[in-house]
């Protein structure tokens, strides 16, 4: 009873995985799964957009899928807790730390030789393409559930129209 029991948690697991992937190819967007390995950092805004600072925090997850270390740039406006005139990781993401899980469907980038993926956010409701997929960044509980996507708020999406 507990083999079967425990073959259809396993089985479950990949099944919540592939459903997620699926959605994400379907987002034109890149799928990965991994443990932080460094970070959160606040990155601040080169460029504000109609006096909106665009600050980012970077995150180092290590993939599940090719065993590497890959930057995580998550766009700060698209957090809930995001503050404009803040220089801090805003919440929820503040609550990130080494160790935890996540689950990432952005675009990928090669930035000076480090691998990364960005665009891990709402795209506020404009076509999915594979330079803006509708990407997220959510934290995977136990058994590799997700939980909701860190990068969904669509405060700021004005500034993009």
């Amino acid at each position: 009873m507990r083999i079967v029991l425990f073959t259809l948690c396993v089985f479950a697991w990949g099944a919540a995985h592939a459903d997620e992937a699926t959605q994400c190819r379907a987002n034109d967007g890149t799928y990965l799964t991994g443990r932080v390995t460094g970070g959160p950092t606040f990155a601040r805004g080169r460029h504000p957009l109609r006096g909106i600072e665009l600050s980012h925090t970077h995150l180092t997850l290590l993939s599940d899928q090719d065993g590497q270390s890959w930057d995580i740039a998550v766009d700060d406006v698209f957090a809930a807790g995001y503050d404009a005139a803040g220089d801090s990781v805003p919440a929820p993401l503040s609550t990130l730390r080494p160790g935890d899980r996540l689950e990432v469907c952005g675009r990928p980038y090669n930035d000076y030789g480090r691998q990364g993926i960005d665009w891990v956010h709402t795209n506020c409701g404009a076509t999915p393409s594979t330079a803006k997929p509708n990407g997220w960044l959510k934290r995977l509980g136990p058994g590799g559930k997700p939980g909701p996507n860190l990068e969904a708020s669509q405060k700021y999406c004005y500034l993009w129209r």
